[in-house]
């Protein structure tokens, strides 16, 4: 049987002393994959992305998982995935990658016709930019976000008038819309860019992180078919169709959809709302191994 290497990290990994309270995230993953790529002949096996003992040349395909501490440590992940891509297929590939890690890739797409939240792009957030974002946005409550992260990691809302925390990394400033509090975040997942399934992520009372960390939920949603169209045209600005992705909107205040992320690099699939999602992948990856055999 052929092997499958799922891309994960010291802290997503089970038995890790390390070991984020968000990896059952993970596990849910490596359960929904199991089975059918079993069914195809195929083995998978989570993996460290920095475990130096790995042989990437053992494994069929490598695909990225829950990488989830690339963020500071950036440089030396984008070389392992370009040793592992000279070595065997990455899904989804190295190049793509390089360019999703950085969210400046949101004015790339904004040029393409993505309709973004207003967004600041500070290189150098000190406290004295920082504040001139309340008034270059128009807004008295600012979300920073890092142009490097996922999972609200080192991200700050603040009010104006309100102390500056340190932010040592180059962020990004979006005014706060208070639609992620009433109707949540919706996320569309693709495989092969054809729609698979679609959710909503709500966060806890009296917070706006919606990440699973902070008490975040899901709940699956049939998508109209507007919100639907809003979230093909994301994922049809790219060049090449990538294996999987994410795209990650917040209802604007006229109804329709903005971009907050689109998701290409270790994004979380949500199989538990979309069961369908293993069965996708499997095929997908068989099919595009197939076509190069």
């Amino acid at each position: 049987m052929k092997k499958i290497a799922y891309l994960a990290s010291l802290v997503t990994l089970p038995g890790s002393a390390i070991r984020r309270t968000d990896a059952f995230e993970h596990d849910n993953m490596m359960d929904a994959l199991r089975g059918p790529f079993e069914a195809r002949g195929y083995r998978v096996e989570d993996v460290a992305w920095d475990n130096a003992k790995a042989d990437w040349a053992g494994y069929a395909a490598v695909l990225i998982g829950t990488t989830w501490d690339y963020w500071d440590r950036l440089d030396e992940f984008l070389a392992a995935l370009e040793r592992i891509e000279g070595q065997t297929r990455l899904f989804n590939g190295s190049a793509l990658v390089r360019w999703n890690s950085r969210k400046t890739y949101l004015r790339e797409l904004e040029t393409k016709g993505a309709k973004l939240i207003p967004t600041l792009w500070l290189n150098d957030c000190s406290e004295a930019a920082a504040n001139a974002a309340f008034e270059a946005l128009g807004a008295d409550d600012v979300v920073f976000k890092r142009q490097v992260g996922a999972g609200a990691r080192d991200q700050h809302r603040v009010k104006r008038g309100e102390p500056i925390p340190a932010m040592p990394h180059a962020m990004m400033a979006q005014p706060f819309l208070p639609m992620i509090q009433t109707e949540g975040e919706l996320s569309f997942i693709f495989i092969d860019c054809a729609f698979c399934h679609a959710l909503i992520k709500r966060a806890q009372p009296g917070d706006y992180r919606i990440q699973s960390t902070y008490g975040g939920r899901e709940e699956k949603v049939t998508p109209s078919a507007d919100d639907l169209a809003a979230a093909q045209a994301i994922i049809g600005t790219l060049d090449k169709p990538p294996l999987y992705g994410r795209v990650d909107m917040l209802r604007g205040a006229d109804g329709g959809l903005l971009l907050m992320e689109l998701e290409v690099i270790e994004p979380y699939l949500y199989p538990v709302e979309g069961p369908e999602l293993g069965e996708r992948l499997a095929a997908g990856v068989a099919r595009r191994l197939s076509e190069e055999a």
